[in-house]
């Protein structure tokens, strides 16, 4: 398998993009550490992965508290010898307005959450691997510079201030054997809600792909497994597209 004896921590992992990854990287043999603030999801996801043969144990505690997720991060290396994988997919607090109306205030709210819940947490997974002289930081989403939408409010800005984190972390990190990718991803239409007024949405993501098809939920699972393991190894810096072709060159 190609997780065996990894560890993996996955925040956000009651959310369907984070079961989906600690789905793919427990059926390559890792340890996973799921964490999360609902309690119901990260148990029912535990025992999914445990009745299927793999590896989970969870945990709730808020990614914006440093102190708790340092704690969290030191009992996950403590008890499994390493801390081989982490990933934050915690999605921010979007607001959808037109930046020439947005105000002030909800502006930097939800930027200053999606930024301070990624560096909390790739600190601290940081701190570890930097020790061990290995380890894999996954973010997901990306950008497309070439691209651009209107109306998308902070979740773009959200999105391309993390992709600058990402590449000073790779830069920083890079020469203590630690590699850090994005998954960037156009759109996962099983992710939306099954109500018709996000329909057309759904078809969209679709129709902007050159496959004609938009990625699974298994696909996310599939492609961060292998880019976190030794497969992988000379990936970092980067973004691995799993768009279908909806970003392009």
């Amino acid at each position: 398998m190609l997780l065996e004896d990894k560890t993996a921590v996955v925040y956000g992992a009651g959310g369907s993009i984070g079961s989906a990854l600690a789905r793919g990287f427990a059926k390559e043999g890792a340890r996973c550490f799921l964490v999360g603030r609902t309690p119901g999801k990260l148990d029912a996801l535990a025992e999914e992965i445990r009745a299927a043969g793999g590896q989970a144990e969870t945990a709730v505690l808020d990614a914006l508290d440093e102190a708790a997720v340092d704690d969290h991060a030191d009992t996950v290396a403590a008890r499994a010898g390493s801390l081989d994988i982490s990933v934050n997919v915690i999605t921010q607090d979007a607001v959808f307005t037109p930046l020439i109306d947005m105000p002030v205030a909800d502006f930097g709210r939800a930027i200053e959450k999606a930024a301070t819940s990624q560096l909390v947490t790739t600190k601290a997974a940081a701190r570890h691997m930097v020790k061990q002289e290995s380890g894999v930081i996954l973010f997901f989403g990306g950008a497309d510079y070439h691209r651009g939408q209107p109306g998308l409010g902070t979740v773009q800005v959200g999105m391309d201030t993390v992709e600058a984190m990402r590449r000073q972390w790779a830069c920083e990190l890079g020469a203590h054997g630690v590699r850090v990718v994005t998954l960037l991803t156009g759109g996962i239409p099983e992710t939306f809600p099954s109500i018709p007024e996000v329909e057309p949405q759904k078809h969209a993501i679709v129709d902007a792909t050159l496959l004609r098809r938009a990625a699974t939920l298994d696909d996310v699972g599939h492609v961060a497994a292998f880019v976190a393991s030794d497969r992988a190894r000379t990936l970092t810096s980067t973004q691995v597209n799993i768009s279908c072709g909806a970003h392009g060159d």
